[in-house]
């Protein structure tokens, strides 16, 4: 277990210098989409070599933004050195220090990325806000054993006028220059600083003993309004949580919030805060909202799942080594099913739209059984560095990253389990506060291996818990809806729409035709994925191709609806004209099903147990 004193009392490696980094950050050229950093490293004669962080946590994969890094100049006793970068380890840079030379100076720029990127690599800079991440601004030198044994003197000068918000502690500021408190690498890269011209701090009232904080920057002032309940629903998350694990392993935490249609959108989870990115109107529209409670709670319940307990795959001691993701279904995949849960008990999602989001989650996993029929669930986890990024295109008979969503339906099996062997005295609550609690305090790192997982499951109940798990991690059969049904619910279909469905169409201008025809298209008519064996896949209709026409009619999200209302009285195939490359196609799709939405349905000879799950548990003030 590694505590942050641990992080800041640590010796050096014997092989280093005992003295500390120092990294000055200039984002003044933001604006322009320009980082420059300049550090200064201690080292001694010899060789050397300095890497670029390459996995980044939370990640899941090899995402440092290499290609990013320009102007690198390396200097020492006031001479430029030579430098080559390995040929095979793209992010490691090899040189000769000279002999007397007892520090490095290292100068470079990072170029933000124009258009789309993975994660932290995508485009992070407009002309009024920033997230700066420090793992793209920073270089560090082979031979320490962790991260957690390199210390770093930080500082970060912004534009003039621009406000900041991170986990970091500032120790003094000089007009726009702020200086940090010295930190390991570990905390340094985990604790990201949002800026801007327009940043907004919502402090949270809750029953924690610990500061809590929604900080949000925007491309505008108004699109930071925030409803009048924002900081009172958002409470009575942090209580739910509380409620839950019983403990929380942070001195703080804030949510780390951009609005911008021109950054790359996501969350990324840090332990004692997250960089959450969505669309600028995210504020203004209840839907939208609603979105980003679920990002909110996901990234927020990684502070426990992720951040203090982690698979020891993941676990690594530095950016260089290669992450191993078997257990990303418990990582991801029960932060999901928290991410749906947090909403629903703090009241920022209703019963019923907590019961429509897991429904559409059901059906796109049922959706996608071609590819199940190949690829289990636990390969999804061992290849996310491969599917994270992948197209939409094929996404059906390829699967994607569904160990978040299949993740989601095992952990709630697992809580109807539990529920079931003890009548309802016990629930997946027990093992998240036994495997996730513990104490107050510091932030921490726990690994943990599949068996400790089971253990821990075994301790709340004793059951064959490997082999419930392996079933349905090596399962190559239906998606698994057992849950469902043990919480006295079942997967159905009709012509009502889906409340979370047709609210994404409505707002995004797309069209789920999934559970009609067999495909989704999006705000430009192009059809992003086919689901083999669908109507419109026996019918020749591809992945890529742009939907033009509909029975005659010019295509639009509104007509294709309408004709497969009206498929259910149809007797001619619907005639659908798409072009694909440089070919204009024509086919017909013998669909007479009428329109198709997911829902939960209640069995009443059944106990309501999802119901049960979402039943406030934290204790809450009387009103006043």
């Amino acid at each position: 277990m590694r505590t942050l004193r641990t992080f800041l009392l640590v010796v050096v490696a014997a092989s280093l210098s005992a003295q500390t980094i120092r990294i000055r950050v200039d984002a003044t050229d933001a604006p322009q989409k320009r980082l420059h950093a300049h550090l200064v490293i201690p080292v001694k004669a010899g060789a050397l070599t300095l890497y670029y962080p390459e996995w980044i946590p939370g990640e899941h994969g090899p995402t440092g933004p290499v290609m990013n890094l320009t102007g690198l100049v390396f200097t020492a006793n006031g001479n430029a050195l030579r430098w080559m970068r390995d040929p095979v380890n793209m992010y490691a840079y090899h040189l000769e220090i000279p002999s007397g030379a007892t520090s490095l100076d290292v100068d470079l720029d990072y170029l933000d990325p124009v258009g789309t990127g993975q994660f932290s690599a995508g485009g992070s800079l407009t002309p009024r806000l920033g997230l700066i991440s420090w793992n793209a601004v920073l270089l560090y030198p082979a031979g320490a054993k962790s991260s957690d044994e390199l210390m770093f003197d930080a500082s970060l000068k912004l534009p003039s006028g621009w406000k900041y918000a991170t986990a970091l502690t500032a120790t003094s500021t000089s007009g726009d220059e702020i200086h940090f408190e010295p930190i390991s690498l570990t905390h340094l890269v985990d604790s990201p600083v949002l800026a801007g011209v327009n940043l907004k701090r919502v402090s949270l009232s809750s029953a924690s003993p610990f500061p809590h904080t929604i900080d949000i920057a925007a491309d505008s002032d108004a699109a930071m309004n925030t409803p009048d309940d924002f900081a009172a629903s958002y409470g009575r998350l942090v209580d739910e949580a509380r409620a839950i694990f019983g403990a929380e392993h942070f001195r703080h935490y804030d949510w780390l919030v951009t609005l911008s249609n021109s950054v790359e959108h996501f969350g990324l989870e840090h332990h004692e805060s997250s960089d959450d990115r969505t669309a600028e109107n995210e504020l203004a529209e209840e839907q939208r909202r609603r979105d980003l409670a679920g990002l909110l709670a996901h990234e927020y319940s990684h502070s426990w799942n992720g951040k203090y307990r982690r698979p020891a795959g993941l676990a690594t001691a530095n950016y260089d080594v290669p992450m191993q993701g078997e257990l990303l279904w418990v990582y991801e995949g029960l932060t999901q099913y928290l991410g749906k849960l947090l909403p629903y008990r703090s009241g920022l999602w209703t019963p019923e739209y907590y019961r429509e989001s897991a429904a559409l989650v059901a059906a796109g996993l049922v959706n996608r059984g071609a590819g199940r029929a190949w690829r289990p669930l636990v390969d999804t986890a061992v290849a996310a560095q491969i599917l994270y990024g992948s197209p939409e295109a094929w996404r059906s008979a390829r699967r994607s990253t569904d160990f978040y969503d299949e993740g989601f339906l095992l952990w709630l099996d697992a809580d109807m389990t539990i529920r079931k062997m003890t009548s309802n005295k016990k629930s997946l609550d027990d093992f998240l506060r036994h495997f996730y609690g513990g104490s107050d305090g510091d932030p921490v790192l726990k690994p943990y291996t599949f068996d400790d997982v089971v253990k821990a499951l075994n301790d709340v109940v004793p059951n064959d818990w490997a082999g419930f798990l392996n079933q349905r991690l090596r399962s190559t059969t239906n998606a698994p809806l057992g849950g469902f049904e043990a919480s006295g619910w079942r997967l159905v279909y009709n012509d009502t729409p889906n409340m979370q469905q047709n609210a994404i169409e409505e707002r995004d201008d797309t069209i789920d035709a999934s559970n009609s025809l067999g495909f989704w298209v999006d705000e430009h008519g192009r059809i992003t994925d086919v689901i083999p064996n669908t109507p419109a896949a026996k019918a020749g209709v591809v992945p890529g191709s742009t939907l033009v026409g509909v029975n005659g009619r010019r295509y639009s999200a509104r007509i294709l609806r309408n004709f497969i209302r009206d498929s259910k009285t149809a007797t001619a195939p619907m005639q659908l004209v798409f072009t694909a490359e440089d070919f204009v196609n024509v086919v017909s799709v013998d669909y007479h099903g009428g329109l198709r939405y997911p829902h939960l349905e209640r069995i009443a000879s059944s106990p309501d147990w999802l119901t049960e799950l979402g039943k406030p548990r934290a204790t809450r003030a009387p009103a006043p």
